[in-house]
């Protein structure tokens, strides 16, 4: 059995007549007379009585009719609750960094505030395509220059050095990270040259020994956590371990990065009302942390 056929013998019935009908399906009045025709072929039964004023329903037409139309009205509920589902549904594509260290612990805020919205974190370190995917905001690191996406700036991003209190407790000036391996993050874009010059340090810088070495930032900031040396960190992926106290920034100076963390959007479509409420609970997120811990770590 063919869908098409049940929607034209529903139609004509509904409407009263071929034309009518195929006005309504958008075809010709031939194509849902074969429709029809072909529909009670396959049943074996007669729908419709073809009378000098045009169709009739026959006893069991008139019967099979009605459940066809209550069958297509809830088909048709069905097709609207799923498109009022899928249009609640927020994709927002982050790197799984941000989305560990700093999201994820402050999500349960936006559902309390936004319980309408269904959000869907895709975590991932790739440049997703916003014009030819279901990624409705992406939250990228970088220089905001990425061509035909619309880019706001976030938070511009700090780096400075981060340990463990116990080795902390070793530190009382810039130069004393001679004294403490480095735990380095391969894929930082950031050198601790520039860090050195930030703090006042003229060449040659301290050598510092070397620590772990690590691709990803997540573990860095772990390594520093468990007293394994002293990493260089950013504000979002440290601000709750520095909170809590697991970490210490030692000198209280930072250095800017000339990169940050923005929220990109497709170029092509104005920001639907799900993307705006998600984008400025985040803001409020990310200055909330950065007025509790302030813009320069301390």
């Amino acid at each position: 059995m063919h869908l098409n056929g049940f929607r034209a013998v529903e139609s004509v019935a509904r409407c009263g007549s071929l034309v009518k009908a195929a006005e309504e399906l958008g075809v010709s009045a031939s194509a849902v007379s074969q429709q029809i025709s072909r529909t009670e072929a396959q049943l074996g039964r007669a729908i419709f009585q073809r009378t000098g004023a045009g169709l009739a329903l026959t006893a069991f037409g008139a019967e099979f009719c009605a459940r066809l139309t209550t069958g297509f009205q809830e088909l048709a509920r069905a097709m609207a609750l799923a498109d009022e589902t899928n249009s609640n549904v927020l994709v927002v594509s982050v790197a799984p960094a941000f989305a560990s260290r700093f999201l994820v612990q402050r999500l349960s805020r936006f559902n309390q505030r936004h319980p309408e919205i269904k959000l869907r974190i895709d975590a991932s370190t790739g440049l997703v395509d916003l014009d030819h995917s279901d990624v409705d905001l992406a939250i990228r690191m970088g220089d905001g220059t990425w061509p035909g996406v619309r880019a706001e700036l976030l938070l511009a991003q700090e780096v400075f050095p981060v340990c463990a209190p116990a080795l902390a407790a070793q530190l009382k000036q810039p130069a004393d990270l001679a004294r403490l391996p480095v735990i380095a993050d391969e894929s930082t874009m950031i050198s601790w040259e520039r860090w050195f010059e930030a703090a006042g340090l003229q060449k040659p810088f301290p050598v510092q020994p070397a620590g772990p070495s690590f691709t990803d930032p997540i573990l860095g900031i772990d390594a520093a956590v468990a007293g394994q040396g002293v990493a260089l960190a950013w504000q979002l992926l440290s601000a709750d371990a520095l909170a809590d106290g697991r970490l210490v920034a030692p000198f209280g100076i930072t250095v800017a990065s000339g990169l940050g963390y923005y929220m990109v959007s497709s170029k092509l479509e104005r920001p639907g009302r799900k993307v705006r409420d998600f984008s400025t609970w985040l803001r409020e997120e990310v200055a909330t942390t950065m007025a509790r811990f302030g813009t320069r770590a301390s």
